[in-house]
């Protein structure tokens, strides 16, 4: 009897053991998850303020009316903005023309046909992208010519003075990084056209281009114009997501748009084409709505 019941106070507690060790572990293991939850939703509240810190400590955009002082910075501003066209749209610009695309094949089979060399096949697609730059570049160059001989070349009389047009620039910690212009087209229906738009590259994603933007449309709004419009021949995705988060819609592309200060030279028809987006904003009872389709 004796025994029998030493064993059975031994196996009393040996289960009390294993079941006070079991405890303990969950115990153990629930302290350890509400601490690292404790632990995780501290981390939280840190990056949380981090963030809030980092937001509150980014640099004021402050957007105002163009001053003579601000010229040569405007005038840099756009001519690097109208250079940067020169690749996108040689080179990023050929996947939007498959007719381009297409008069380059029927090149590459003839050449074929008359020289039988593979060599000459394999150097003409390197000849062509030489080309498409080459004459990039030489329209580019002529549009930027032509512009700064009229409107930005005297932006005081063109736009300062008129009291339907104006140009604003952004300012960024002491310097300007931006700039847009706005146009009344009275004959248009009441519309007033966004135009000269163009941001610094080392202050992009910043908000300037929504900044001067939304200064276009406040223009539109106290001015009492129907529509704000705008055309672009960019093929960045980024410029026409800044348009499209502006509120405006694309309501027409015309394929094979006549760039001002282009030419009518065959080998620039086949080298140079550019697609020229029409966006458009309507301007309702003193409200921004967006009109047209993408």
């Amino acid at each position: 009897y004796s025994k029998l019941s030493i064993i059975c106070i031994c196996n009393t507690l040996l289960i009390f053991v294993s079941i006070w060790t079991s405890a303990s572990s969950i115990l153990a293991s629930e302290s350890l998850i509400f601490l690292k939850f404790d632990m995780e939703e501290n981390a939280l509240k840190d990056v949380q303020k981090q963030g809030l810190k980092a937001q509150n400590e980014l640099p004021t955009i402050v957007v105002r009316e163009f001053e003579p002082a601000d010229k040569p910075e405007v005038q840099q501003i756009f001519y690097e903005g109208l250079i940067e066209m020169v690749p996108d749209t040689a080179f990023r610009g050929l996947r939007h023309h498959p007719e381009s695309l297409l008069l380059y094949t029927a090149m590459t089979v003839i050449c074929f046909v008359i020289t039988m060399c593979w060599w000459v096949i394999g150097l003409l697609p390197a000849i062509v992208l030489c080309g498409r730059y080459f004459y990039s570049r030489r329209v580019i160059h002529g549009y930027l010519e032509r512009a700064l001989s009229q409107d930005m070349g005297d932006i005081e009389g063109f736009y300062m003075k008129p009291s339907d047009s104006c140009l604003w620039v952004a300012v960024l910690e002491g310097k300007v990084v931006g700039v847009v212009a706005a146009v009344g087209q009275q004959k248009s229906g009441g519309a007033v056209e966004l135009k000269r738009m163009s941001v610094d590259r080392s202050r992009r994603r910043y908000g300037v281009g929504v900044a001067l933007g939304r200064k276009v449309l406040e223009f539109a709004v106290t001015h009492r114009y129907s529509f704000v419009v705008l055309g672009t021949t960019a093929y960045t995705h980024a410029a026409h997501k800044l348009y499209q988060r502006l509120g405006f819609r694309c309501v027409g592309v015309t394929n094979g748009y006549v760039t001002p200060g282009a030419t009518s030279s065959l080998l620039e028809g086949i080298f140079y084409r550019v697609r020229h987006h029409h966006y458009s904003l309507h301007v309702q009872n003193g409200k921004i709505t967006s009109n047209g389709q993408h």
